[in-house]
Parts: structure tokens; C-alpha cells; sequence
């Protein structure tokens, strides 16, 4: 069995993984565009920021890895086209050509920054980072600069914004929503990261959208509707999207641009499979599906691919979209609904504040908890956790609850262990207990 996989970023490396394990007698064949693969996307940030000395240091795996596992890897290999009815992969490399059969094939693509309703975003000064090549352009434009943008107030902006901000840079970012992060956290919960952002001097625009980027000299001014902006170079932290020109309509789209998929991850043609940022992710809370460009749904996408190839054995669960971050001296982490989004919830649902320290040490931290349950069952619907500590583990275990439609007296009573100089009392993710504070 020839299995070609598209794309050898998160989802397409763990659907070669996998597909290796599940399939020893296969043949493996990964694609990727780039002179590379593995390579992380927050690899700017994580240089601004002083984690690592080199974007060579940016990487999760090698090549060699893979070749290692048996795997067949082509590198600056760039799929222009592939034929359903004969089972074909046609790429571009610099020798030319070269075609790939497959039996099986797994479309893990990957996306890029969506940004085509901005007018002037093909200037040298308006900035992508997501990959190794566009990432060295940025950091080598960002160090000749004194004033730089984020454009987008999510995760990857505001990690962004704090890595320029660390580096000595003046930083504005544009937001079109009420705050930052307004997919995973309500504003209340937000309030103390963006207050700090204020305080450390960053510029937060809210509720404006970038409709065009115009040069004017050494500057770039970024149009806001009624207002502008002037700045030395902007990053894009925008919405992506994939780019799937390659299949030429041969199989259908959701109206995001994202393949149409069953819950196998299988396409329309039953032989071919999407995962990662090509395809929508079930929100099992609401009952919909959304585009949730997140690395573990790539890797857990890609796991899912592998397990179907044969026959449909795994259904995909979905997400309860977890996330979490550290930026500005606040710990964050989110996982399920929102209180905003429990409009689109079919139920009625309590809302909750609590607080809670991290241990029973005279300095610890202070967790700030929200979470959200049904008013009937009491299942656990979202948690958002912000401190000064790092709690960013405790997020799985509610993520997890969440997932598995936990009631509340299954985490009032869960075991946990006890050490004074590391826990409270009671855990942070016990939510009901009798040594509440707050």
C-alpha cells in the first residue's frame, strides 16, 4: 500500500508516524514544500522572546527522524496538482517534475495567513512568520525596526506582542473584537492581561479592522477605518486558511475553504483524507463544526487519518478547543465555552468565579477560575484559568472532563495529592470543596 501525505508540518508528521506503526508494511511517502519540515511556527516568538539563540533550534523533527523510521521524505517538493481517477500526486522540485502514485492519500496541507480583504499586504514590511523562510525575513526587518504592529489580538498576536515588547520595541495591536483572545476567554477574565499590556505600554485598538497598508516612506500606515495607524513594519496574526488550490475543485469545500470530510476525516472520495488546518473541527458542546487552526487537533487529525485508512475504525472526537499561554507575567488557559458562546448552547447553564492559591506557602499565587456548567446536569461545559503561577497543566485535566461530559461532584471528589510546599489544600481542579476563598 503507497500512502502519500501531503504536507509535513504537525498533522502530516503524525499521520506518517502513525501510519508507520499501524501499517509497518507500507510505503510512507511525505511532500513538503519547504527545504524543510517540523519546523514550528511560533519559532519567531520563541527567538524574540530569548528560548532559543537560533530559529535552527525551532524545530520538533528531522528529516533523518523520519528516513529513520522508514519513511520516505521529499523536501522542496511542491504538489501542483493531483488526479483522483488515476491516483496521482504531481509536484514541482528544482530538477523538475516528478508524479507519485498512491492507494491512500492524506491532505495535511497546512494553512497560511487569510488576509486578502487587506489591501497593501504585499509589502516587504507587512510580515508573515509561520514559516522558517518567512521567519528570518521578519526577524531580520523587526531588528531594523523601532515601532511594529500585530495585526489580530489572538494567541499567536499576543505572544507576539510581548516578544517585541521584550526585544525594546513600541507595540500596537489591532484588534476588531472587544478584547484579546476573545475565542477562549471572556473579557472579565482577560481584563488583568490586557491591563498589564497598558501598563508595559503597548497601544491596544480595539474594535478597528486593517482595511488597507500604505508605505509612505520609511513608515507603513495602517488604515483603520476613520483613523490610521503609523508604524515601521507589521505582523500578520490574522485568521488562515488552507491553500488547496492543488485538487482544482475535484473534491467538495466547505465555504471556508476547508475540505468537506465524514467523522473518519474521510473526503468524499472515501481513499483520500483531510486533517489539520485543511479541514473543520466538530465542537461536540454545540453540536456545530468550526475551524480550529490548533497544533494538537493537527496532531490528533493526523493519529485519526492513520487509524482509518483501511477501514473506518476511530471516528475523530473534536475539540473542546484548549488553549493556553504565558505572556505579560499572566498565566492563561481556556478549554470548552465560553460564557458568550453559551447563547448557541440548546440548555440553560450556571456561571461561577472562584479563587484559589497554588499552594499554602505564605507567597503563593492567587488562581482565578471561571467555569460554566449546565444549570440541570451540572456537566462541565468550560473552565478558564488565569494567575501569576504556571497552572497551565491543570488545563488537561479539565479539558479532559469536559470532554467526557463530567458532572461537578466528579471533580468535587477526584483524588489528588497533597504536599503544602506545591499544592493548596485542596487542587485547583477539585472545584467545589469547603476551603474556598474569595
Amino acid at each position: 500500500m503507497n500512502v502519500v501525505i501531503i504536507g509535513a508540518s504537525f498533522g502530516g508528521i503524525s499521520a506518517a508516524l502513525q501510519t508507520r506503526k499501524k501499517h509497518p508494511q507500507a510505503t510512507v511517502i511525505l511532500l513538503e514544500k519547504t527545504s524543510s519540515l517540523g519546523y514550528l511556527p511560533s519559532g519567531l516568538n520563541l527567538l524574540l522572546s530569548g528560548s532559543i539563540s537560533s530559529l535552527d533550534e525551532a524545530y520538533f523533527m528531522t528529516a533523518k527522524e523520519l528516513k529513520e523510521k522508514g519513511i520516505q521524505v521529499y523536501l522542496d517538493t511542491e504538489v501542483r496538482r493531483v488526479d483522483l481517477k488515476e491516483k496521482s500526486v504531481v509536484c514541482a522540485t528544482d530538477s523538475g517534475s516528478d508524479v507519485y502514485r498512491y492507494d491512500k492519500l492524506i491532505v495535511a496541507a497546512g494553512s497560511t495567513p487569510y488576509s486578502h480583504k487587506i489591501i497593501g499586504t504585499q509589502s516587504t514590511k507587512v510580515l508573515t512568520y509561520k514559516q522558517r523562510a518567512q521567519a528570518e525575513e521578519a526577524w531580520g526587518v523587526i531588528q531594523r525596526s523601532r515601532h511594529v504592529a500585530v495585526i489580530g489580538g489572538g494567541q499567536a498576536g499576543i505572544e507576539a506582542a510581548e516578544a517585541l515588547h521584550e526585544n525594546g520595541k513600541q507595540v500596537t495591536v489591532v484588534e476588531s473584537m472587544d478584547n484579546v483572545l476573545f475565542k477562549s476567554f471572556d473579557s472579565e477574565m482577560i481584563q488583568p492581561l490586557q491591563e498589564e499590556m497598558i501598563r508595559k505600554g503597548v497601544d491596544l485598538k480595539f474594535h478597528r479592522a486593517v482595511t488597507a497598508i500604505e508605505e509612505q516612506g520609511e513608515q507603513l500606515v495602517l488604515h483603520l477605518g476613520d483613523e490610521s495607524a503609523v508604524c515601521d513594519a507589521a505582523l500578520l496574526s490574522v485568521n488562515v486558511r488552507p491553500d488547496l488550490a492543488f485538487l482544482d475543485g475535484q473534491l467538495p469545500l466547505n465555504v471556508d475553504g476547508t475540505l468537506m470530510v465524514d467523522e473518519y476525516l474521510r473526503t468524499e472520495d472515501l481513499d483520500v483524507f483531510g486533517v489539520g488546518d485543511c479541514v473543520q473541527t466538530p465542537f461536540p458542546l454545540t453540536g456545530e463544526s468550526f475551524y480550529m487552526p490548533l497544533a494538537n487537533n493537527a496532531v490528533r487529525t493526523g493519529m485519526t487519518a492513520a487509524e482509518n485508512l483501511m477501514e473506518p475504525v476511530r471516528p475523530f472526537v473534536g475539540s473542546v478547543r484548549t488553549v493556553a499561554a504565558q505572556a505579560f507575567g499572566w498565566y492563561i488557559a481556556s478549554t470548552g465555552l465560553t460564557e458568550a458562546e453559551t447563547q448557541f448552547y440548546a440548555r440553560p447553564v450556571r456561571v461561577h468565579h472562584k479563587e484559589t492559591k497554588t499552594s499554602m506557602l505564605p507567597d503563593a499565587e492567587t488562581v482565578h477560575l471561571k467555569y460554566i456548567t449546565d444549570a440541570d446536569t451540572e456537566v462541565l461545559l468550560g473552565v478558564q484559568l488565569i494567575s501569576k503561577e504556571n497552572i497551565l497543566q491543570a488545563i488537561n485535566t479539565f479539558a479532559l472532563a469536559v470532554q467526557t461530559e463530567q458532572p461537578m461532584d466528579t471533580l468535587t471528589g477526584k483524588e489528588y495529592f497533597f504536599q503544602a510546599g506545591f499544592t493548596d489544600l485542596v487542587d485547583v481542579t477539585n472545584l467545589e470543596h469547603p476551603f474556598e476563598r474569595g
